[in-house]
């Protein structure tokens, strides 16, 4: 038999060129395969539920002549909205820290030079603070530069960089939203630059509102555009329960443990905080113990119970001439015994607080007239921050 030497040696190579060739084929399909594999993985992991969110919110209020009715209802309904906000769940089942700012515009009596505007008061969570400075605001004409306060609070405020955060502009007036040097696209765009939703809520007719470009601005800052009766006055129902709510409400205040420079004053302005919402009636100072008894007022920066929670070494640094007259003197174990003793009292009030208003919100439900509610400020407010609130995974149970 007759052999071919060169054809064995042809057939070799070609068989080990084809092995190579194959052999790169299966690992670059392992190679894809496994890329594809990762990814796919990656698109289906659930994300990790956010921790320590919070709701931020820019309250931008006309105070210009026509604009007592608005400023009225921000004060009577400042703690209905908080009670709203501190009832938000985060995803992981945590509460939301609630931080508030606020603005006004359009006054005369305000610097010409910077557009008729003044920041009240910068985000933070002294609701007592954010309570006080809205007493104070007082009305009087001038012109309404929209575009201008938006931007001056974007640039001004320490707004988070968090996507996880619910960041809002609530802007309030009744004159066209194109008043001002400053672009109000402009400075809605660049809200939505910074993820800060632009909601707008115009005093009067709302196709009135959508005429003069409130709704633009809302559009192009990705919120809502509202209109509201800023001269109805808010309507409240008494309850057989907030007798027991304005008790609960001063026992609590006397588990405040003031420290601190400022504490003492701190201290009293509560209480100033408390007369104001009483102004408006019994109902309005319930809605405010309520607020009191939430994970949303936190009284840190002077009193104890809450400082400790965060620190406990602020017990034993408060400089004894800064503490009530019935700690002076203790030693730091008798501090730390007291604080302790007025935190387990306060959790306790709290609770009651908790449970009472449960009995009060059944009774009002029943007995609310039937009417259209959304044409007042906080309604308006809580129905756009739990439209966008759902994109930060924030919720209500009811």
């Amino acid at each position: 038999m007759k052999t071919f030497p060169n054809l064995v040696v042809m057939t070799t190579k070609f068989s080990s060129r084809i092995s190579r060739y194959a052999a790169s084929l299966f690992l670059i399909a392992v190679f894809i395969l496994g890329n594809q594999t990762a990814m796919a993985a990656k698109r289906v992991e659930p994300p990790a539920p956010e921790k320590d969110q919070t709701i931020m919110l820019a309250l931008l209020l006309d105070t210009s002549n026509s604009m007592d009715g608005l400023i009225d209802q921000a004060k009577s309904q400042l703690w209905k909205i908080v009670n709203e906000l501190s009832a938000a769940k985060c995803g992981n089942g945590s509460k939301p820290k609630i931080k508030i700012a606020l603005y006004e515009y359009g006054n005369d009596g305000l610097p010409s030079s910077e557009g008729y505007i003044r920041q009240v008061s910068g985000l933070t969570n002294d609701l007592d603070l954010i309570s006080e400075r809205l007493f104070a605001l007082r009305t009087n004409g001038g012109s309404e530069f929209c575009g201008h306060v938006i931007r001056t609070s974007l640039n001004q405020l320490d707004w988070s960089t968090s996507n996880a955060d619910l960041k809002m502009i609530f802007i309030a007036g009744n004159e066209p939203f194109t008043q001002g040097s400053v672009s109000y696209r402009e400075a809605c765009a660049l809200a939505k630059e910074k993820g800060v939703i632009v909601n707008t809520i115009y005093c009067g007719d709302f196709n009135e509102g959508m005429n003069s470009n409130w709704k633009d601005g809302a559009d192009i800052g990705g919120g809502s555009f509202m209109s509201i009766e800023q001269n109805s006055k808010t309507v409240y129902i008494p309850t057989p329960y907030d007798d027991r709510l304005s008790q609960l409400n001063d026992q609590l205040n006397k588990t405040y443990v003031y420290y601190g420079a400022t504490g003492s004053r701190k201290k009293e302005l509560q209480e100033v905080q408390d007369n104001n919402a009483a102004s408006y009636g019994a109902a309005n100072k319930a809605e405010r113990a309520v607020s009191k008894s939430s994970s949303a007022y936190v009284n840190s920066t002077w009193d104890l119970v809450d400082a400790s929670k965060e620190n406990e070494e602020v017990i034993s640094k408060a400089k004894d001439d800064e503490l009530p007259s019935e700690m002076k003197g203790m030693s730091v174990e008798k501090r730390k015994a007291y604080v302790k003793e007025k935190s387990a009292e306060r959790a306790k009030i709290q609770s009651e607080i908790q449970s009472v208003n449960k009995q009060r919100q059944e009774y009002i439900s029943k007995n609310t007239p039937k009417e259209d509610k959304d044409k007042m400020l906080d309604a308006a407010m809580i129905n756009a921050i739990k439209s966008k609130a759902k994109t930060k995974n924030l919720t209500w149970d009811n």
